[in-house]
């Protein structure tokens, strides 16, 4: 039995939302009835999905697009007042926007590659979920944030990107704590494994390595195959719903079709396959 999610009449602002798992978070808001902002740094791939969001509106409701910069706070504070001008409030707000470099520590540009991840994957989270505050109160909104199994493994080579997401599960605890007394704001985290977007390319890693990746790290999980982006999109849509996920704040939500239960290593299966083909 598939869920119908309501969304109607909620604004949800969607970061890092003109490709990948953003995209999808954005298109299942857009088709459960939302008001969504489309918001993101690369100007067509926000207005195909902004176009995309309101083709699927039951009500064909034009999603907000916003192109911009999340390190950057104008942009952020952009973000947030363009939003709450134009449909009056803000009901969701899913921190998704995140970047990965392989980084290792005794290279020259370590320290600007770990600033660089820091600034989009973790301060750019924190400076927006500062902002809205006074917005999510008056709706007794949420604030959903994407982490990663990352948070919970190390990694050669990408410790930027894992501490980031460690410390945003320890944000999201924080505020849930903090927000919800005082403002009855719920916060939670949706972890997912690995999912089929184009994270890994902008790495530098090429297509077809890529594809090799999911085929050979999907059949080692649990369930058979790796993550769609849908697959994260119906998580968020859960823990964002009051109806549904109402009881639910601090919770750190796996959505890893059973990565870390197997023990699966995306690194080992990379590397092989690299070396391998090189």
């Amino acid at each position: 039995m598939s869920v119908n999610y309501d969304f109607t009449d909620k604004v949800v602002v969607i970061t890092g939302s003109s490709s990948g798992i953003g995209a999808g978070i954005a298109q299942l808001f857009a088709k459960s009835g939302a008001n969504v902002v489309i918001a993101g740094l690369d100007g067509q791939g926000v207005a195909k999905v902004g176009k995309q969001c309101t083709d699927l509106s039951p009500k064909q409701l034009t999603a907000l697009e916003v192109v911009g910069d999340l390190t950057n706070d104008k942009d952020c504070d952009r973000l947030i007042e363009t939003t709450v001008q134009t449909f009056g409030k803000l009901d969701i707000l899913v921190n998704n926007v995140g970047i990965g470099h392989r980084a290792e520590v005794t290279k020259e540009d370590y320290y600007q590659k770990f600033l660089n991840v820091m600034q989009t994957n973790l301060n750019s989270v924190v400076y927006l979920t500062h902002k809205s505050v006074e917005h999510l109160a008056k709706t007794n909104g949420n604030i959903i944030n994407i982490s990663s199994i990352a948070s919970k493994i190390s990694c050669t080579e990408l410790s930027p990107y894992h501490m980031s997401k460690a410390a945003l599960d320890m944000f999201t605890k924080c505020m849930a704590a903090e927000l919800g007394p005082k403002h009855h704001i719920r916060v939670n985290s949706v972890n997912p494994g690995l999912v089929v977007t184009n994270f890994m390319t902008t790495m530098g890693l090429p297509e077809t390595i890529c594809d090799k990746i999911y085929e050979t790290v999907g059949s080692k999980y649990p369930i058979g195959r790796v993550g769609q982006p849908r697959d994260i999109a119906n998580t968020v849509a859960y823990l964002a719903s009051n109806t549904e996920a109402g009881f639910m704040t601090g919770s750190i939500v796996l959505a890893d079709g059973g990565h870390l239960s197997a023990n699966v290593s995306v690194e080992k299966e990379g590397q092989d396959l690299l070396n391998k083909f090189q």
